[in-house]
């Protein structure tokens, strides 16, 4: 039988209807609590007589009896005498001789609040993991306000008050288990929703407030974060400065000569990505870091070489756009990956092909190099190479979409894509796109992540 909300009686499954009045006294005998309830209490509680005229009361008794036997019919049609299990009847000694009483006796399988009762006091005591699972079970077995027929009478007070405070603590209990498992972002639509229900409760407002500060210092500059379909993948985007990631794979983008040199700004700038890498992750030590550029070269066959006369400044090797060489650094990858190309005037072009086939070819590598660990992506395509014919968010959403459709083929690639936006240039993308970008991953999946659909998704990224 159910009783958290609208009182509904099932009986192997199948639900049983009862006339109104049968209904009352059964959600009169459920809110006893187990106790046995004289037939004068039920005259008054569920009839609403208090009068005893001649004979009246006799007639009452009968009523409650025609009543008693419905349910008992109802709930156990193979016993409606005195020996019925589930509804029994008891002499209650009085002043005048004795009174007729009857108890509803139910194991706590068939009636949803001793089951909801059972599950929040056993949450109570487990430990986290376990105790989330109950206190969701628990609460997901509520349909509204308990004993709702029979809300506003007093003899319904004590069994409602009791499992209005077990639903309280199931969801406190829910919200302090997310959070100790490191999930906050689960806890916070339960936290809300008691602050709704109750906007006066101190506690509840300022559980709620701890919980969003947590969730801010934890998230610090996260601006989306978006699952890719049926991988264990997110894609995040967060604000703040690429060398900061310290617990994820770098991508640097580079151009197909693999230039470093930075000496009056003239091939490589100071402030590139690519010289913010020497400086920041291997000390600036330029000559070392040309080293282990040039050994993890020697996999790749150049494309050409260009004479000192076209190109008197920088290097004159050429490799394949998308090659991506692999840095091991402190148990984390530097991926430094050719998107661009630098023509003999030293200026660094990338048409949006060109960035995309750098992309295409850069994720195959990730996943065989980069341990399952974040991987951190620049806006790529927005600094000295830029790709004109893309804004920031048509630029974002072409690393997002490439990444995707690998996905499709890969589900491995990283637990995470961090694309990290610095602060200055933020104020430059429009997220609506983005967002939009990230929605459309939820339909791909639901349309099977067949090739066709993976190649449309990447496509429509761009």
């Amino acid at each position: 039988m159910s009783v958290l909300g609208p009182a509904k009686l099932e009986v192997d499954g199948a639900p049983v209807h009862l006339t109104p009045l049968s209904t009352r006294l059964l959600v009169r005998l459920v809110a006893a609590d187990g106790e046995p309830v004289p037939v004068r209490s039920l005259r008054r509680e569920v009839w609403g007589l208090n009068a005893e005229l001649p004979g009246q009361a006799q007639r009452d008794r009968n009523e409650v009896q025609k009543r008693v036997l419905e349910l008992r019919r109802a709930l156990d049609p193979e016993r409606t005498g005195e020996g019925a299990r589930v509804i029994t009847t008891d002499q209650l000694p009085t002043a005048r001789g004795s009174e007729t009483t009857y108890q509803l006796v139910l194991r706590p399988s068939e009636l949803d609040s001793a089951e909801f009762t059972e599950l929040v006091n056993g949450a109570l005591h487990a430990a986290p993991a376990t105790a989330a699972r109950a206190f969701a079970d628990a609460l997901a077995m509520l349909r509204g306000r308990p004993l709702a027929e029979v809300a506003e009478e007093p003899f319904a007070a004590g069994l409602i008050r009791r499992l209005d405070e077990l639903r309280d603590a199931a969801r406190e209990g829910l919200i302090r288990a997310q959070t100790d498992l490191g999930r906050p972002d689960l806890a916070l639509p339960v936290a809300e929703r008691m602050v709704r229900e109750r906007p006066d409760d101190p506690r509840a407002v300022a559980g709620l407030a701890a919980l969003r500060a947590l969730l801010r210092e934890r998230h610090g500059g996260e601006l989306l974060r978006h699952r890719v379909p049926g991988t264990g993948t997110d894609v995040v985007l967060v604000r703040g400065d690429l060398f900061d990631q310290a617990d994820a794979n770098l991508v640097v983008g580079f151009t197909d000569t693999f230039d470093t040199a930075t000496e009056q700004d003239v091939v490589i700038s100071r402030e590139s990505v690519q010289a913010q890498l020497v400086e920041r992750v291997f000390g600036g030590q330029r000559r070392a870091f040309d080293e282990r550029l040039r050994v993890g070269l020697r996999a790749f066959t150049p494309v050409g070489t260009e004479s000192a006369r076209d190109k008197p400044r920088g290097r004159r090797t050429r490799y394949p756009i998308g090659t991506t060489v692999v840095l091991p650094v402190d148990g984390r990858r530097i991926f430094a990956v050719a998107y661009s190309r630098l023509g003999n005037d030293l200026v660094a072009r990338a048409d949006p092909a060109e960035l995309r086939l750098g992309l295409e070819r850069l994720w195959p590598t990730v996943a065989r190099y980069g341990l399952f660990k974040p991987v951190a992506v620049p806006l790529i395509g927005s600094g000295l190479a830029r790709v004109v014919e893309l804004d920031r968010a048509q630029l974002v959403n072409l690393v997002i979409g490439t990444f995707a459709a690998y996905c499709g083929h890969d589900p491995a690639v990283a637990r995470e894509l961090r694309i990290v936006i610095h602060p200055d240039e933020l104020a430059a993308i429009d997220l609506a796109p983005v967002e939009a970008c990230l929605r459309s991953l939820d339909g791909a999946g639901r349309e099977g992540r067949d090739g066709a659909g993976r190649e449309g998704a990447a496509r429509g990224a761009g």
